[in-house]
């Protein structure tokens, strides 16, 4: 019984988090038109935290929280040095997250 509720839910989870090539492609834009990789990388610690980091601390529940960290930027949860509010839109943010959290 748990190897069957473990799988339906790795397979809801990869229904969920399921998405084209191209909206990949479109989510990383948004990261790149917004400068995101001037402090971040996908693998290593910059002046923010790496992506990889951010996605194995959060979840896709965590989404509206990150939404606002990015809008409205945040300070002490990766350091000292504090994140700067960022001229996004919402429906951005939202995608910017879920290729974060894709990492």
């Amino acid at each position: 019984m748990r190897l069957i509720s473990a799988l339906l839910l790795s397979c809801f989870y990869m229904t969920v988090m399921a998405t084209t090539p191209a909206e990949q492609f479109q989510r990383e834009k948004i990261l790149k038109e917004r400068n995101c990789f001037m402090c971040h990388a996908v693998d290593k610690k910059l002046v923010g935290p790496a992506f990889k980091d951010v996605a194995a601390k959060y979840t896709e529940a965590d989404t509206d929280m990150l939404v606002k960290k990015i809008m409205n930027g945040g300070s002490g949860v990766w350091g000292p040095i504090p994140m700067p509010p960022n001229v996004i839109g919402e429906e951005d943010a939202r995608q910017a997250v879920h290729w974060i959290l894709t990492r």
